[in-house]
Protein backbone atom coordinates (compact mmCIF):
# COMPACT_ATOMS: atom_id res chain seq x y z
CA UNK A 1 0.00 0.00 0.00
CA UNK A 2 2.48 2.51 0.63
CA UNK A 3 4.47 1.94 -2.34
CA UNK A 4 1.46 2.86 -4.40
CA UNK A 5 0.96 6.21 -1.86
CA UNK A 6 4.67 7.19 -2.85
CA UNK A 7 4.05 6.70 -6.30
CA UNK A 8 0.76 9.25 -6.29
CA UNK A 9 2.50 11.44 -4.06
CA UNK A 10 5.37 11.50 -6.18
CA UNK A 11 3.11 11.99 -9.59
CA UNK A 12 1.47 14.92 -8.61
CA UNK A 13 4.83 17.36 -8.31
CA UNK A 14 6.24 16.04 -11.57
CA UNK A 15 3.44 17.00 -13.44
CA UNK A 16 3.71 20.48 -12.25
CA UNK A 17 6.97 20.67 -12.56
CA UNK A 18 7.55 19.50 -16.15
CA UNK A 19 4.20 21.22 -16.98
CA UNK A 20 6.22 24.64 -15.49
CA UNK A 21 9.13 23.55 -17.31
CA UNK A 22 8.10 22.86 -20.57
CA UNK A 23 5.63 25.97 -20.90
CA UNK A 24 8.33 28.41 -19.58
CA UNK A 25 10.92 26.89 -22.69
CA UNK A 26 8.05 27.17 -25.26
CA UNK A 27 7.29 30.85 -24.28
CA UNK A 28 10.82 31.76 -25.03
CA UNK A 29 11.17 30.00 -28.37
CA UNK A 30 9.70 32.30 -30.43
CA UNK A 31 12.17 34.70 -29.00
CA UNK A 32 15.10 31.80 -29.60
CA UNK A 33 14.15 32.03 -33.07
CA UNK A 34 13.43 35.73 -33.99
CA UNK A 35 15.03 36.88 -36.82
CA UNK A 36 14.13 41.02 -36.63
CA UNK A 37 15.42 44.07 -35.27
CA UNK A 38 17.82 42.64 -31.92
CA UNK A 39 17.43 39.01 -32.05
CA UNK A 40 20.94 39.03 -31.73
CA UNK A 41 20.38 40.15 -28.26
CA UNK A 42 17.18 37.80 -27.88
CA UNK A 43 18.13 35.04 -29.39
CA UNK A 44 21.38 34.17 -27.36
CA UNK A 45 19.40 35.15 -23.91
CA UNK A 46 16.59 32.95 -24.77
CA UNK A 47 18.70 29.82 -25.60
CA UNK A 48 20.32 30.32 -22.34
CA UNK A 49 17.30 30.79 -19.94
CA UNK A 50 15.47 27.80 -22.03
CA UNK A 51 18.94 25.44 -21.08
CA UNK A 52 18.81 26.28 -17.74
CA UNK A 53 15.06 25.90 -16.91
CA UNK A 54 15.61 22.14 -18.39
CA UNK A 55 18.98 21.43 -17.00
CA UNK A 56 17.72 22.31 -13.75
CA UNK A 57 14.33 20.64 -14.22
CA UNK A 58 16.49 17.83 -15.38
CA UNK A 59 18.98 18.25 -12.25
CA UNK A 60 16.10 18.45 -9.64
CA UNK A 61 13.90 15.09 -11.10
CA UNK A 62 16.55 13.34 -11.49
CA UNK A 63 20.20 13.11 -10.41
CA UNK A 64 19.59 14.79 -7.00
CA UNK A 65 17.39 11.98 -6.02
CA UNK A 66 19.89 9.65 -7.03
CA UNK A 67 22.26 11.13 -4.86
CA UNK A 68 20.28 11.44 -1.79
CA UNK A 69 19.62 7.69 -2.36
CA UNK A 70 23.20 7.07 -2.24
CA UNK A 71 24.18 9.21 0.30
CA UNK A 72 21.59 8.58 3.03
CA UNK A 73 20.58 4.84 1.23
CA UNK A 74 23.91 4.14 2.19
CA UNK A 75 24.55 5.17 5.90
CA UNK A 76 20.75 3.58 7.04
CA UNK A 77 21.83 0.38 5.66
CA UNK A 78 25.48 0.72 7.15
CA UNK A 79 23.58 2.19 10.85
CA UNK A 80 21.18 -0.85 10.64
CA UNK A 81 24.21 -3.38 10.58
CA UNK A 82 25.48 -2.04 13.24
CA UNK A 83 22.66 -2.16 15.56
CA UNK A 84 22.56 -5.73 14.68
CA UNK A 85 25.88 -6.58 15.50
CA UNK A 86 25.63 -5.39 19.08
Amino acid sequence: MLPVLMREGAQVPLRAVLMTALVASLGFLPMALATSTGAEVQRPLATVVSGGILSSTALTLLILPALYTLAHGRGRHESSRELQHR
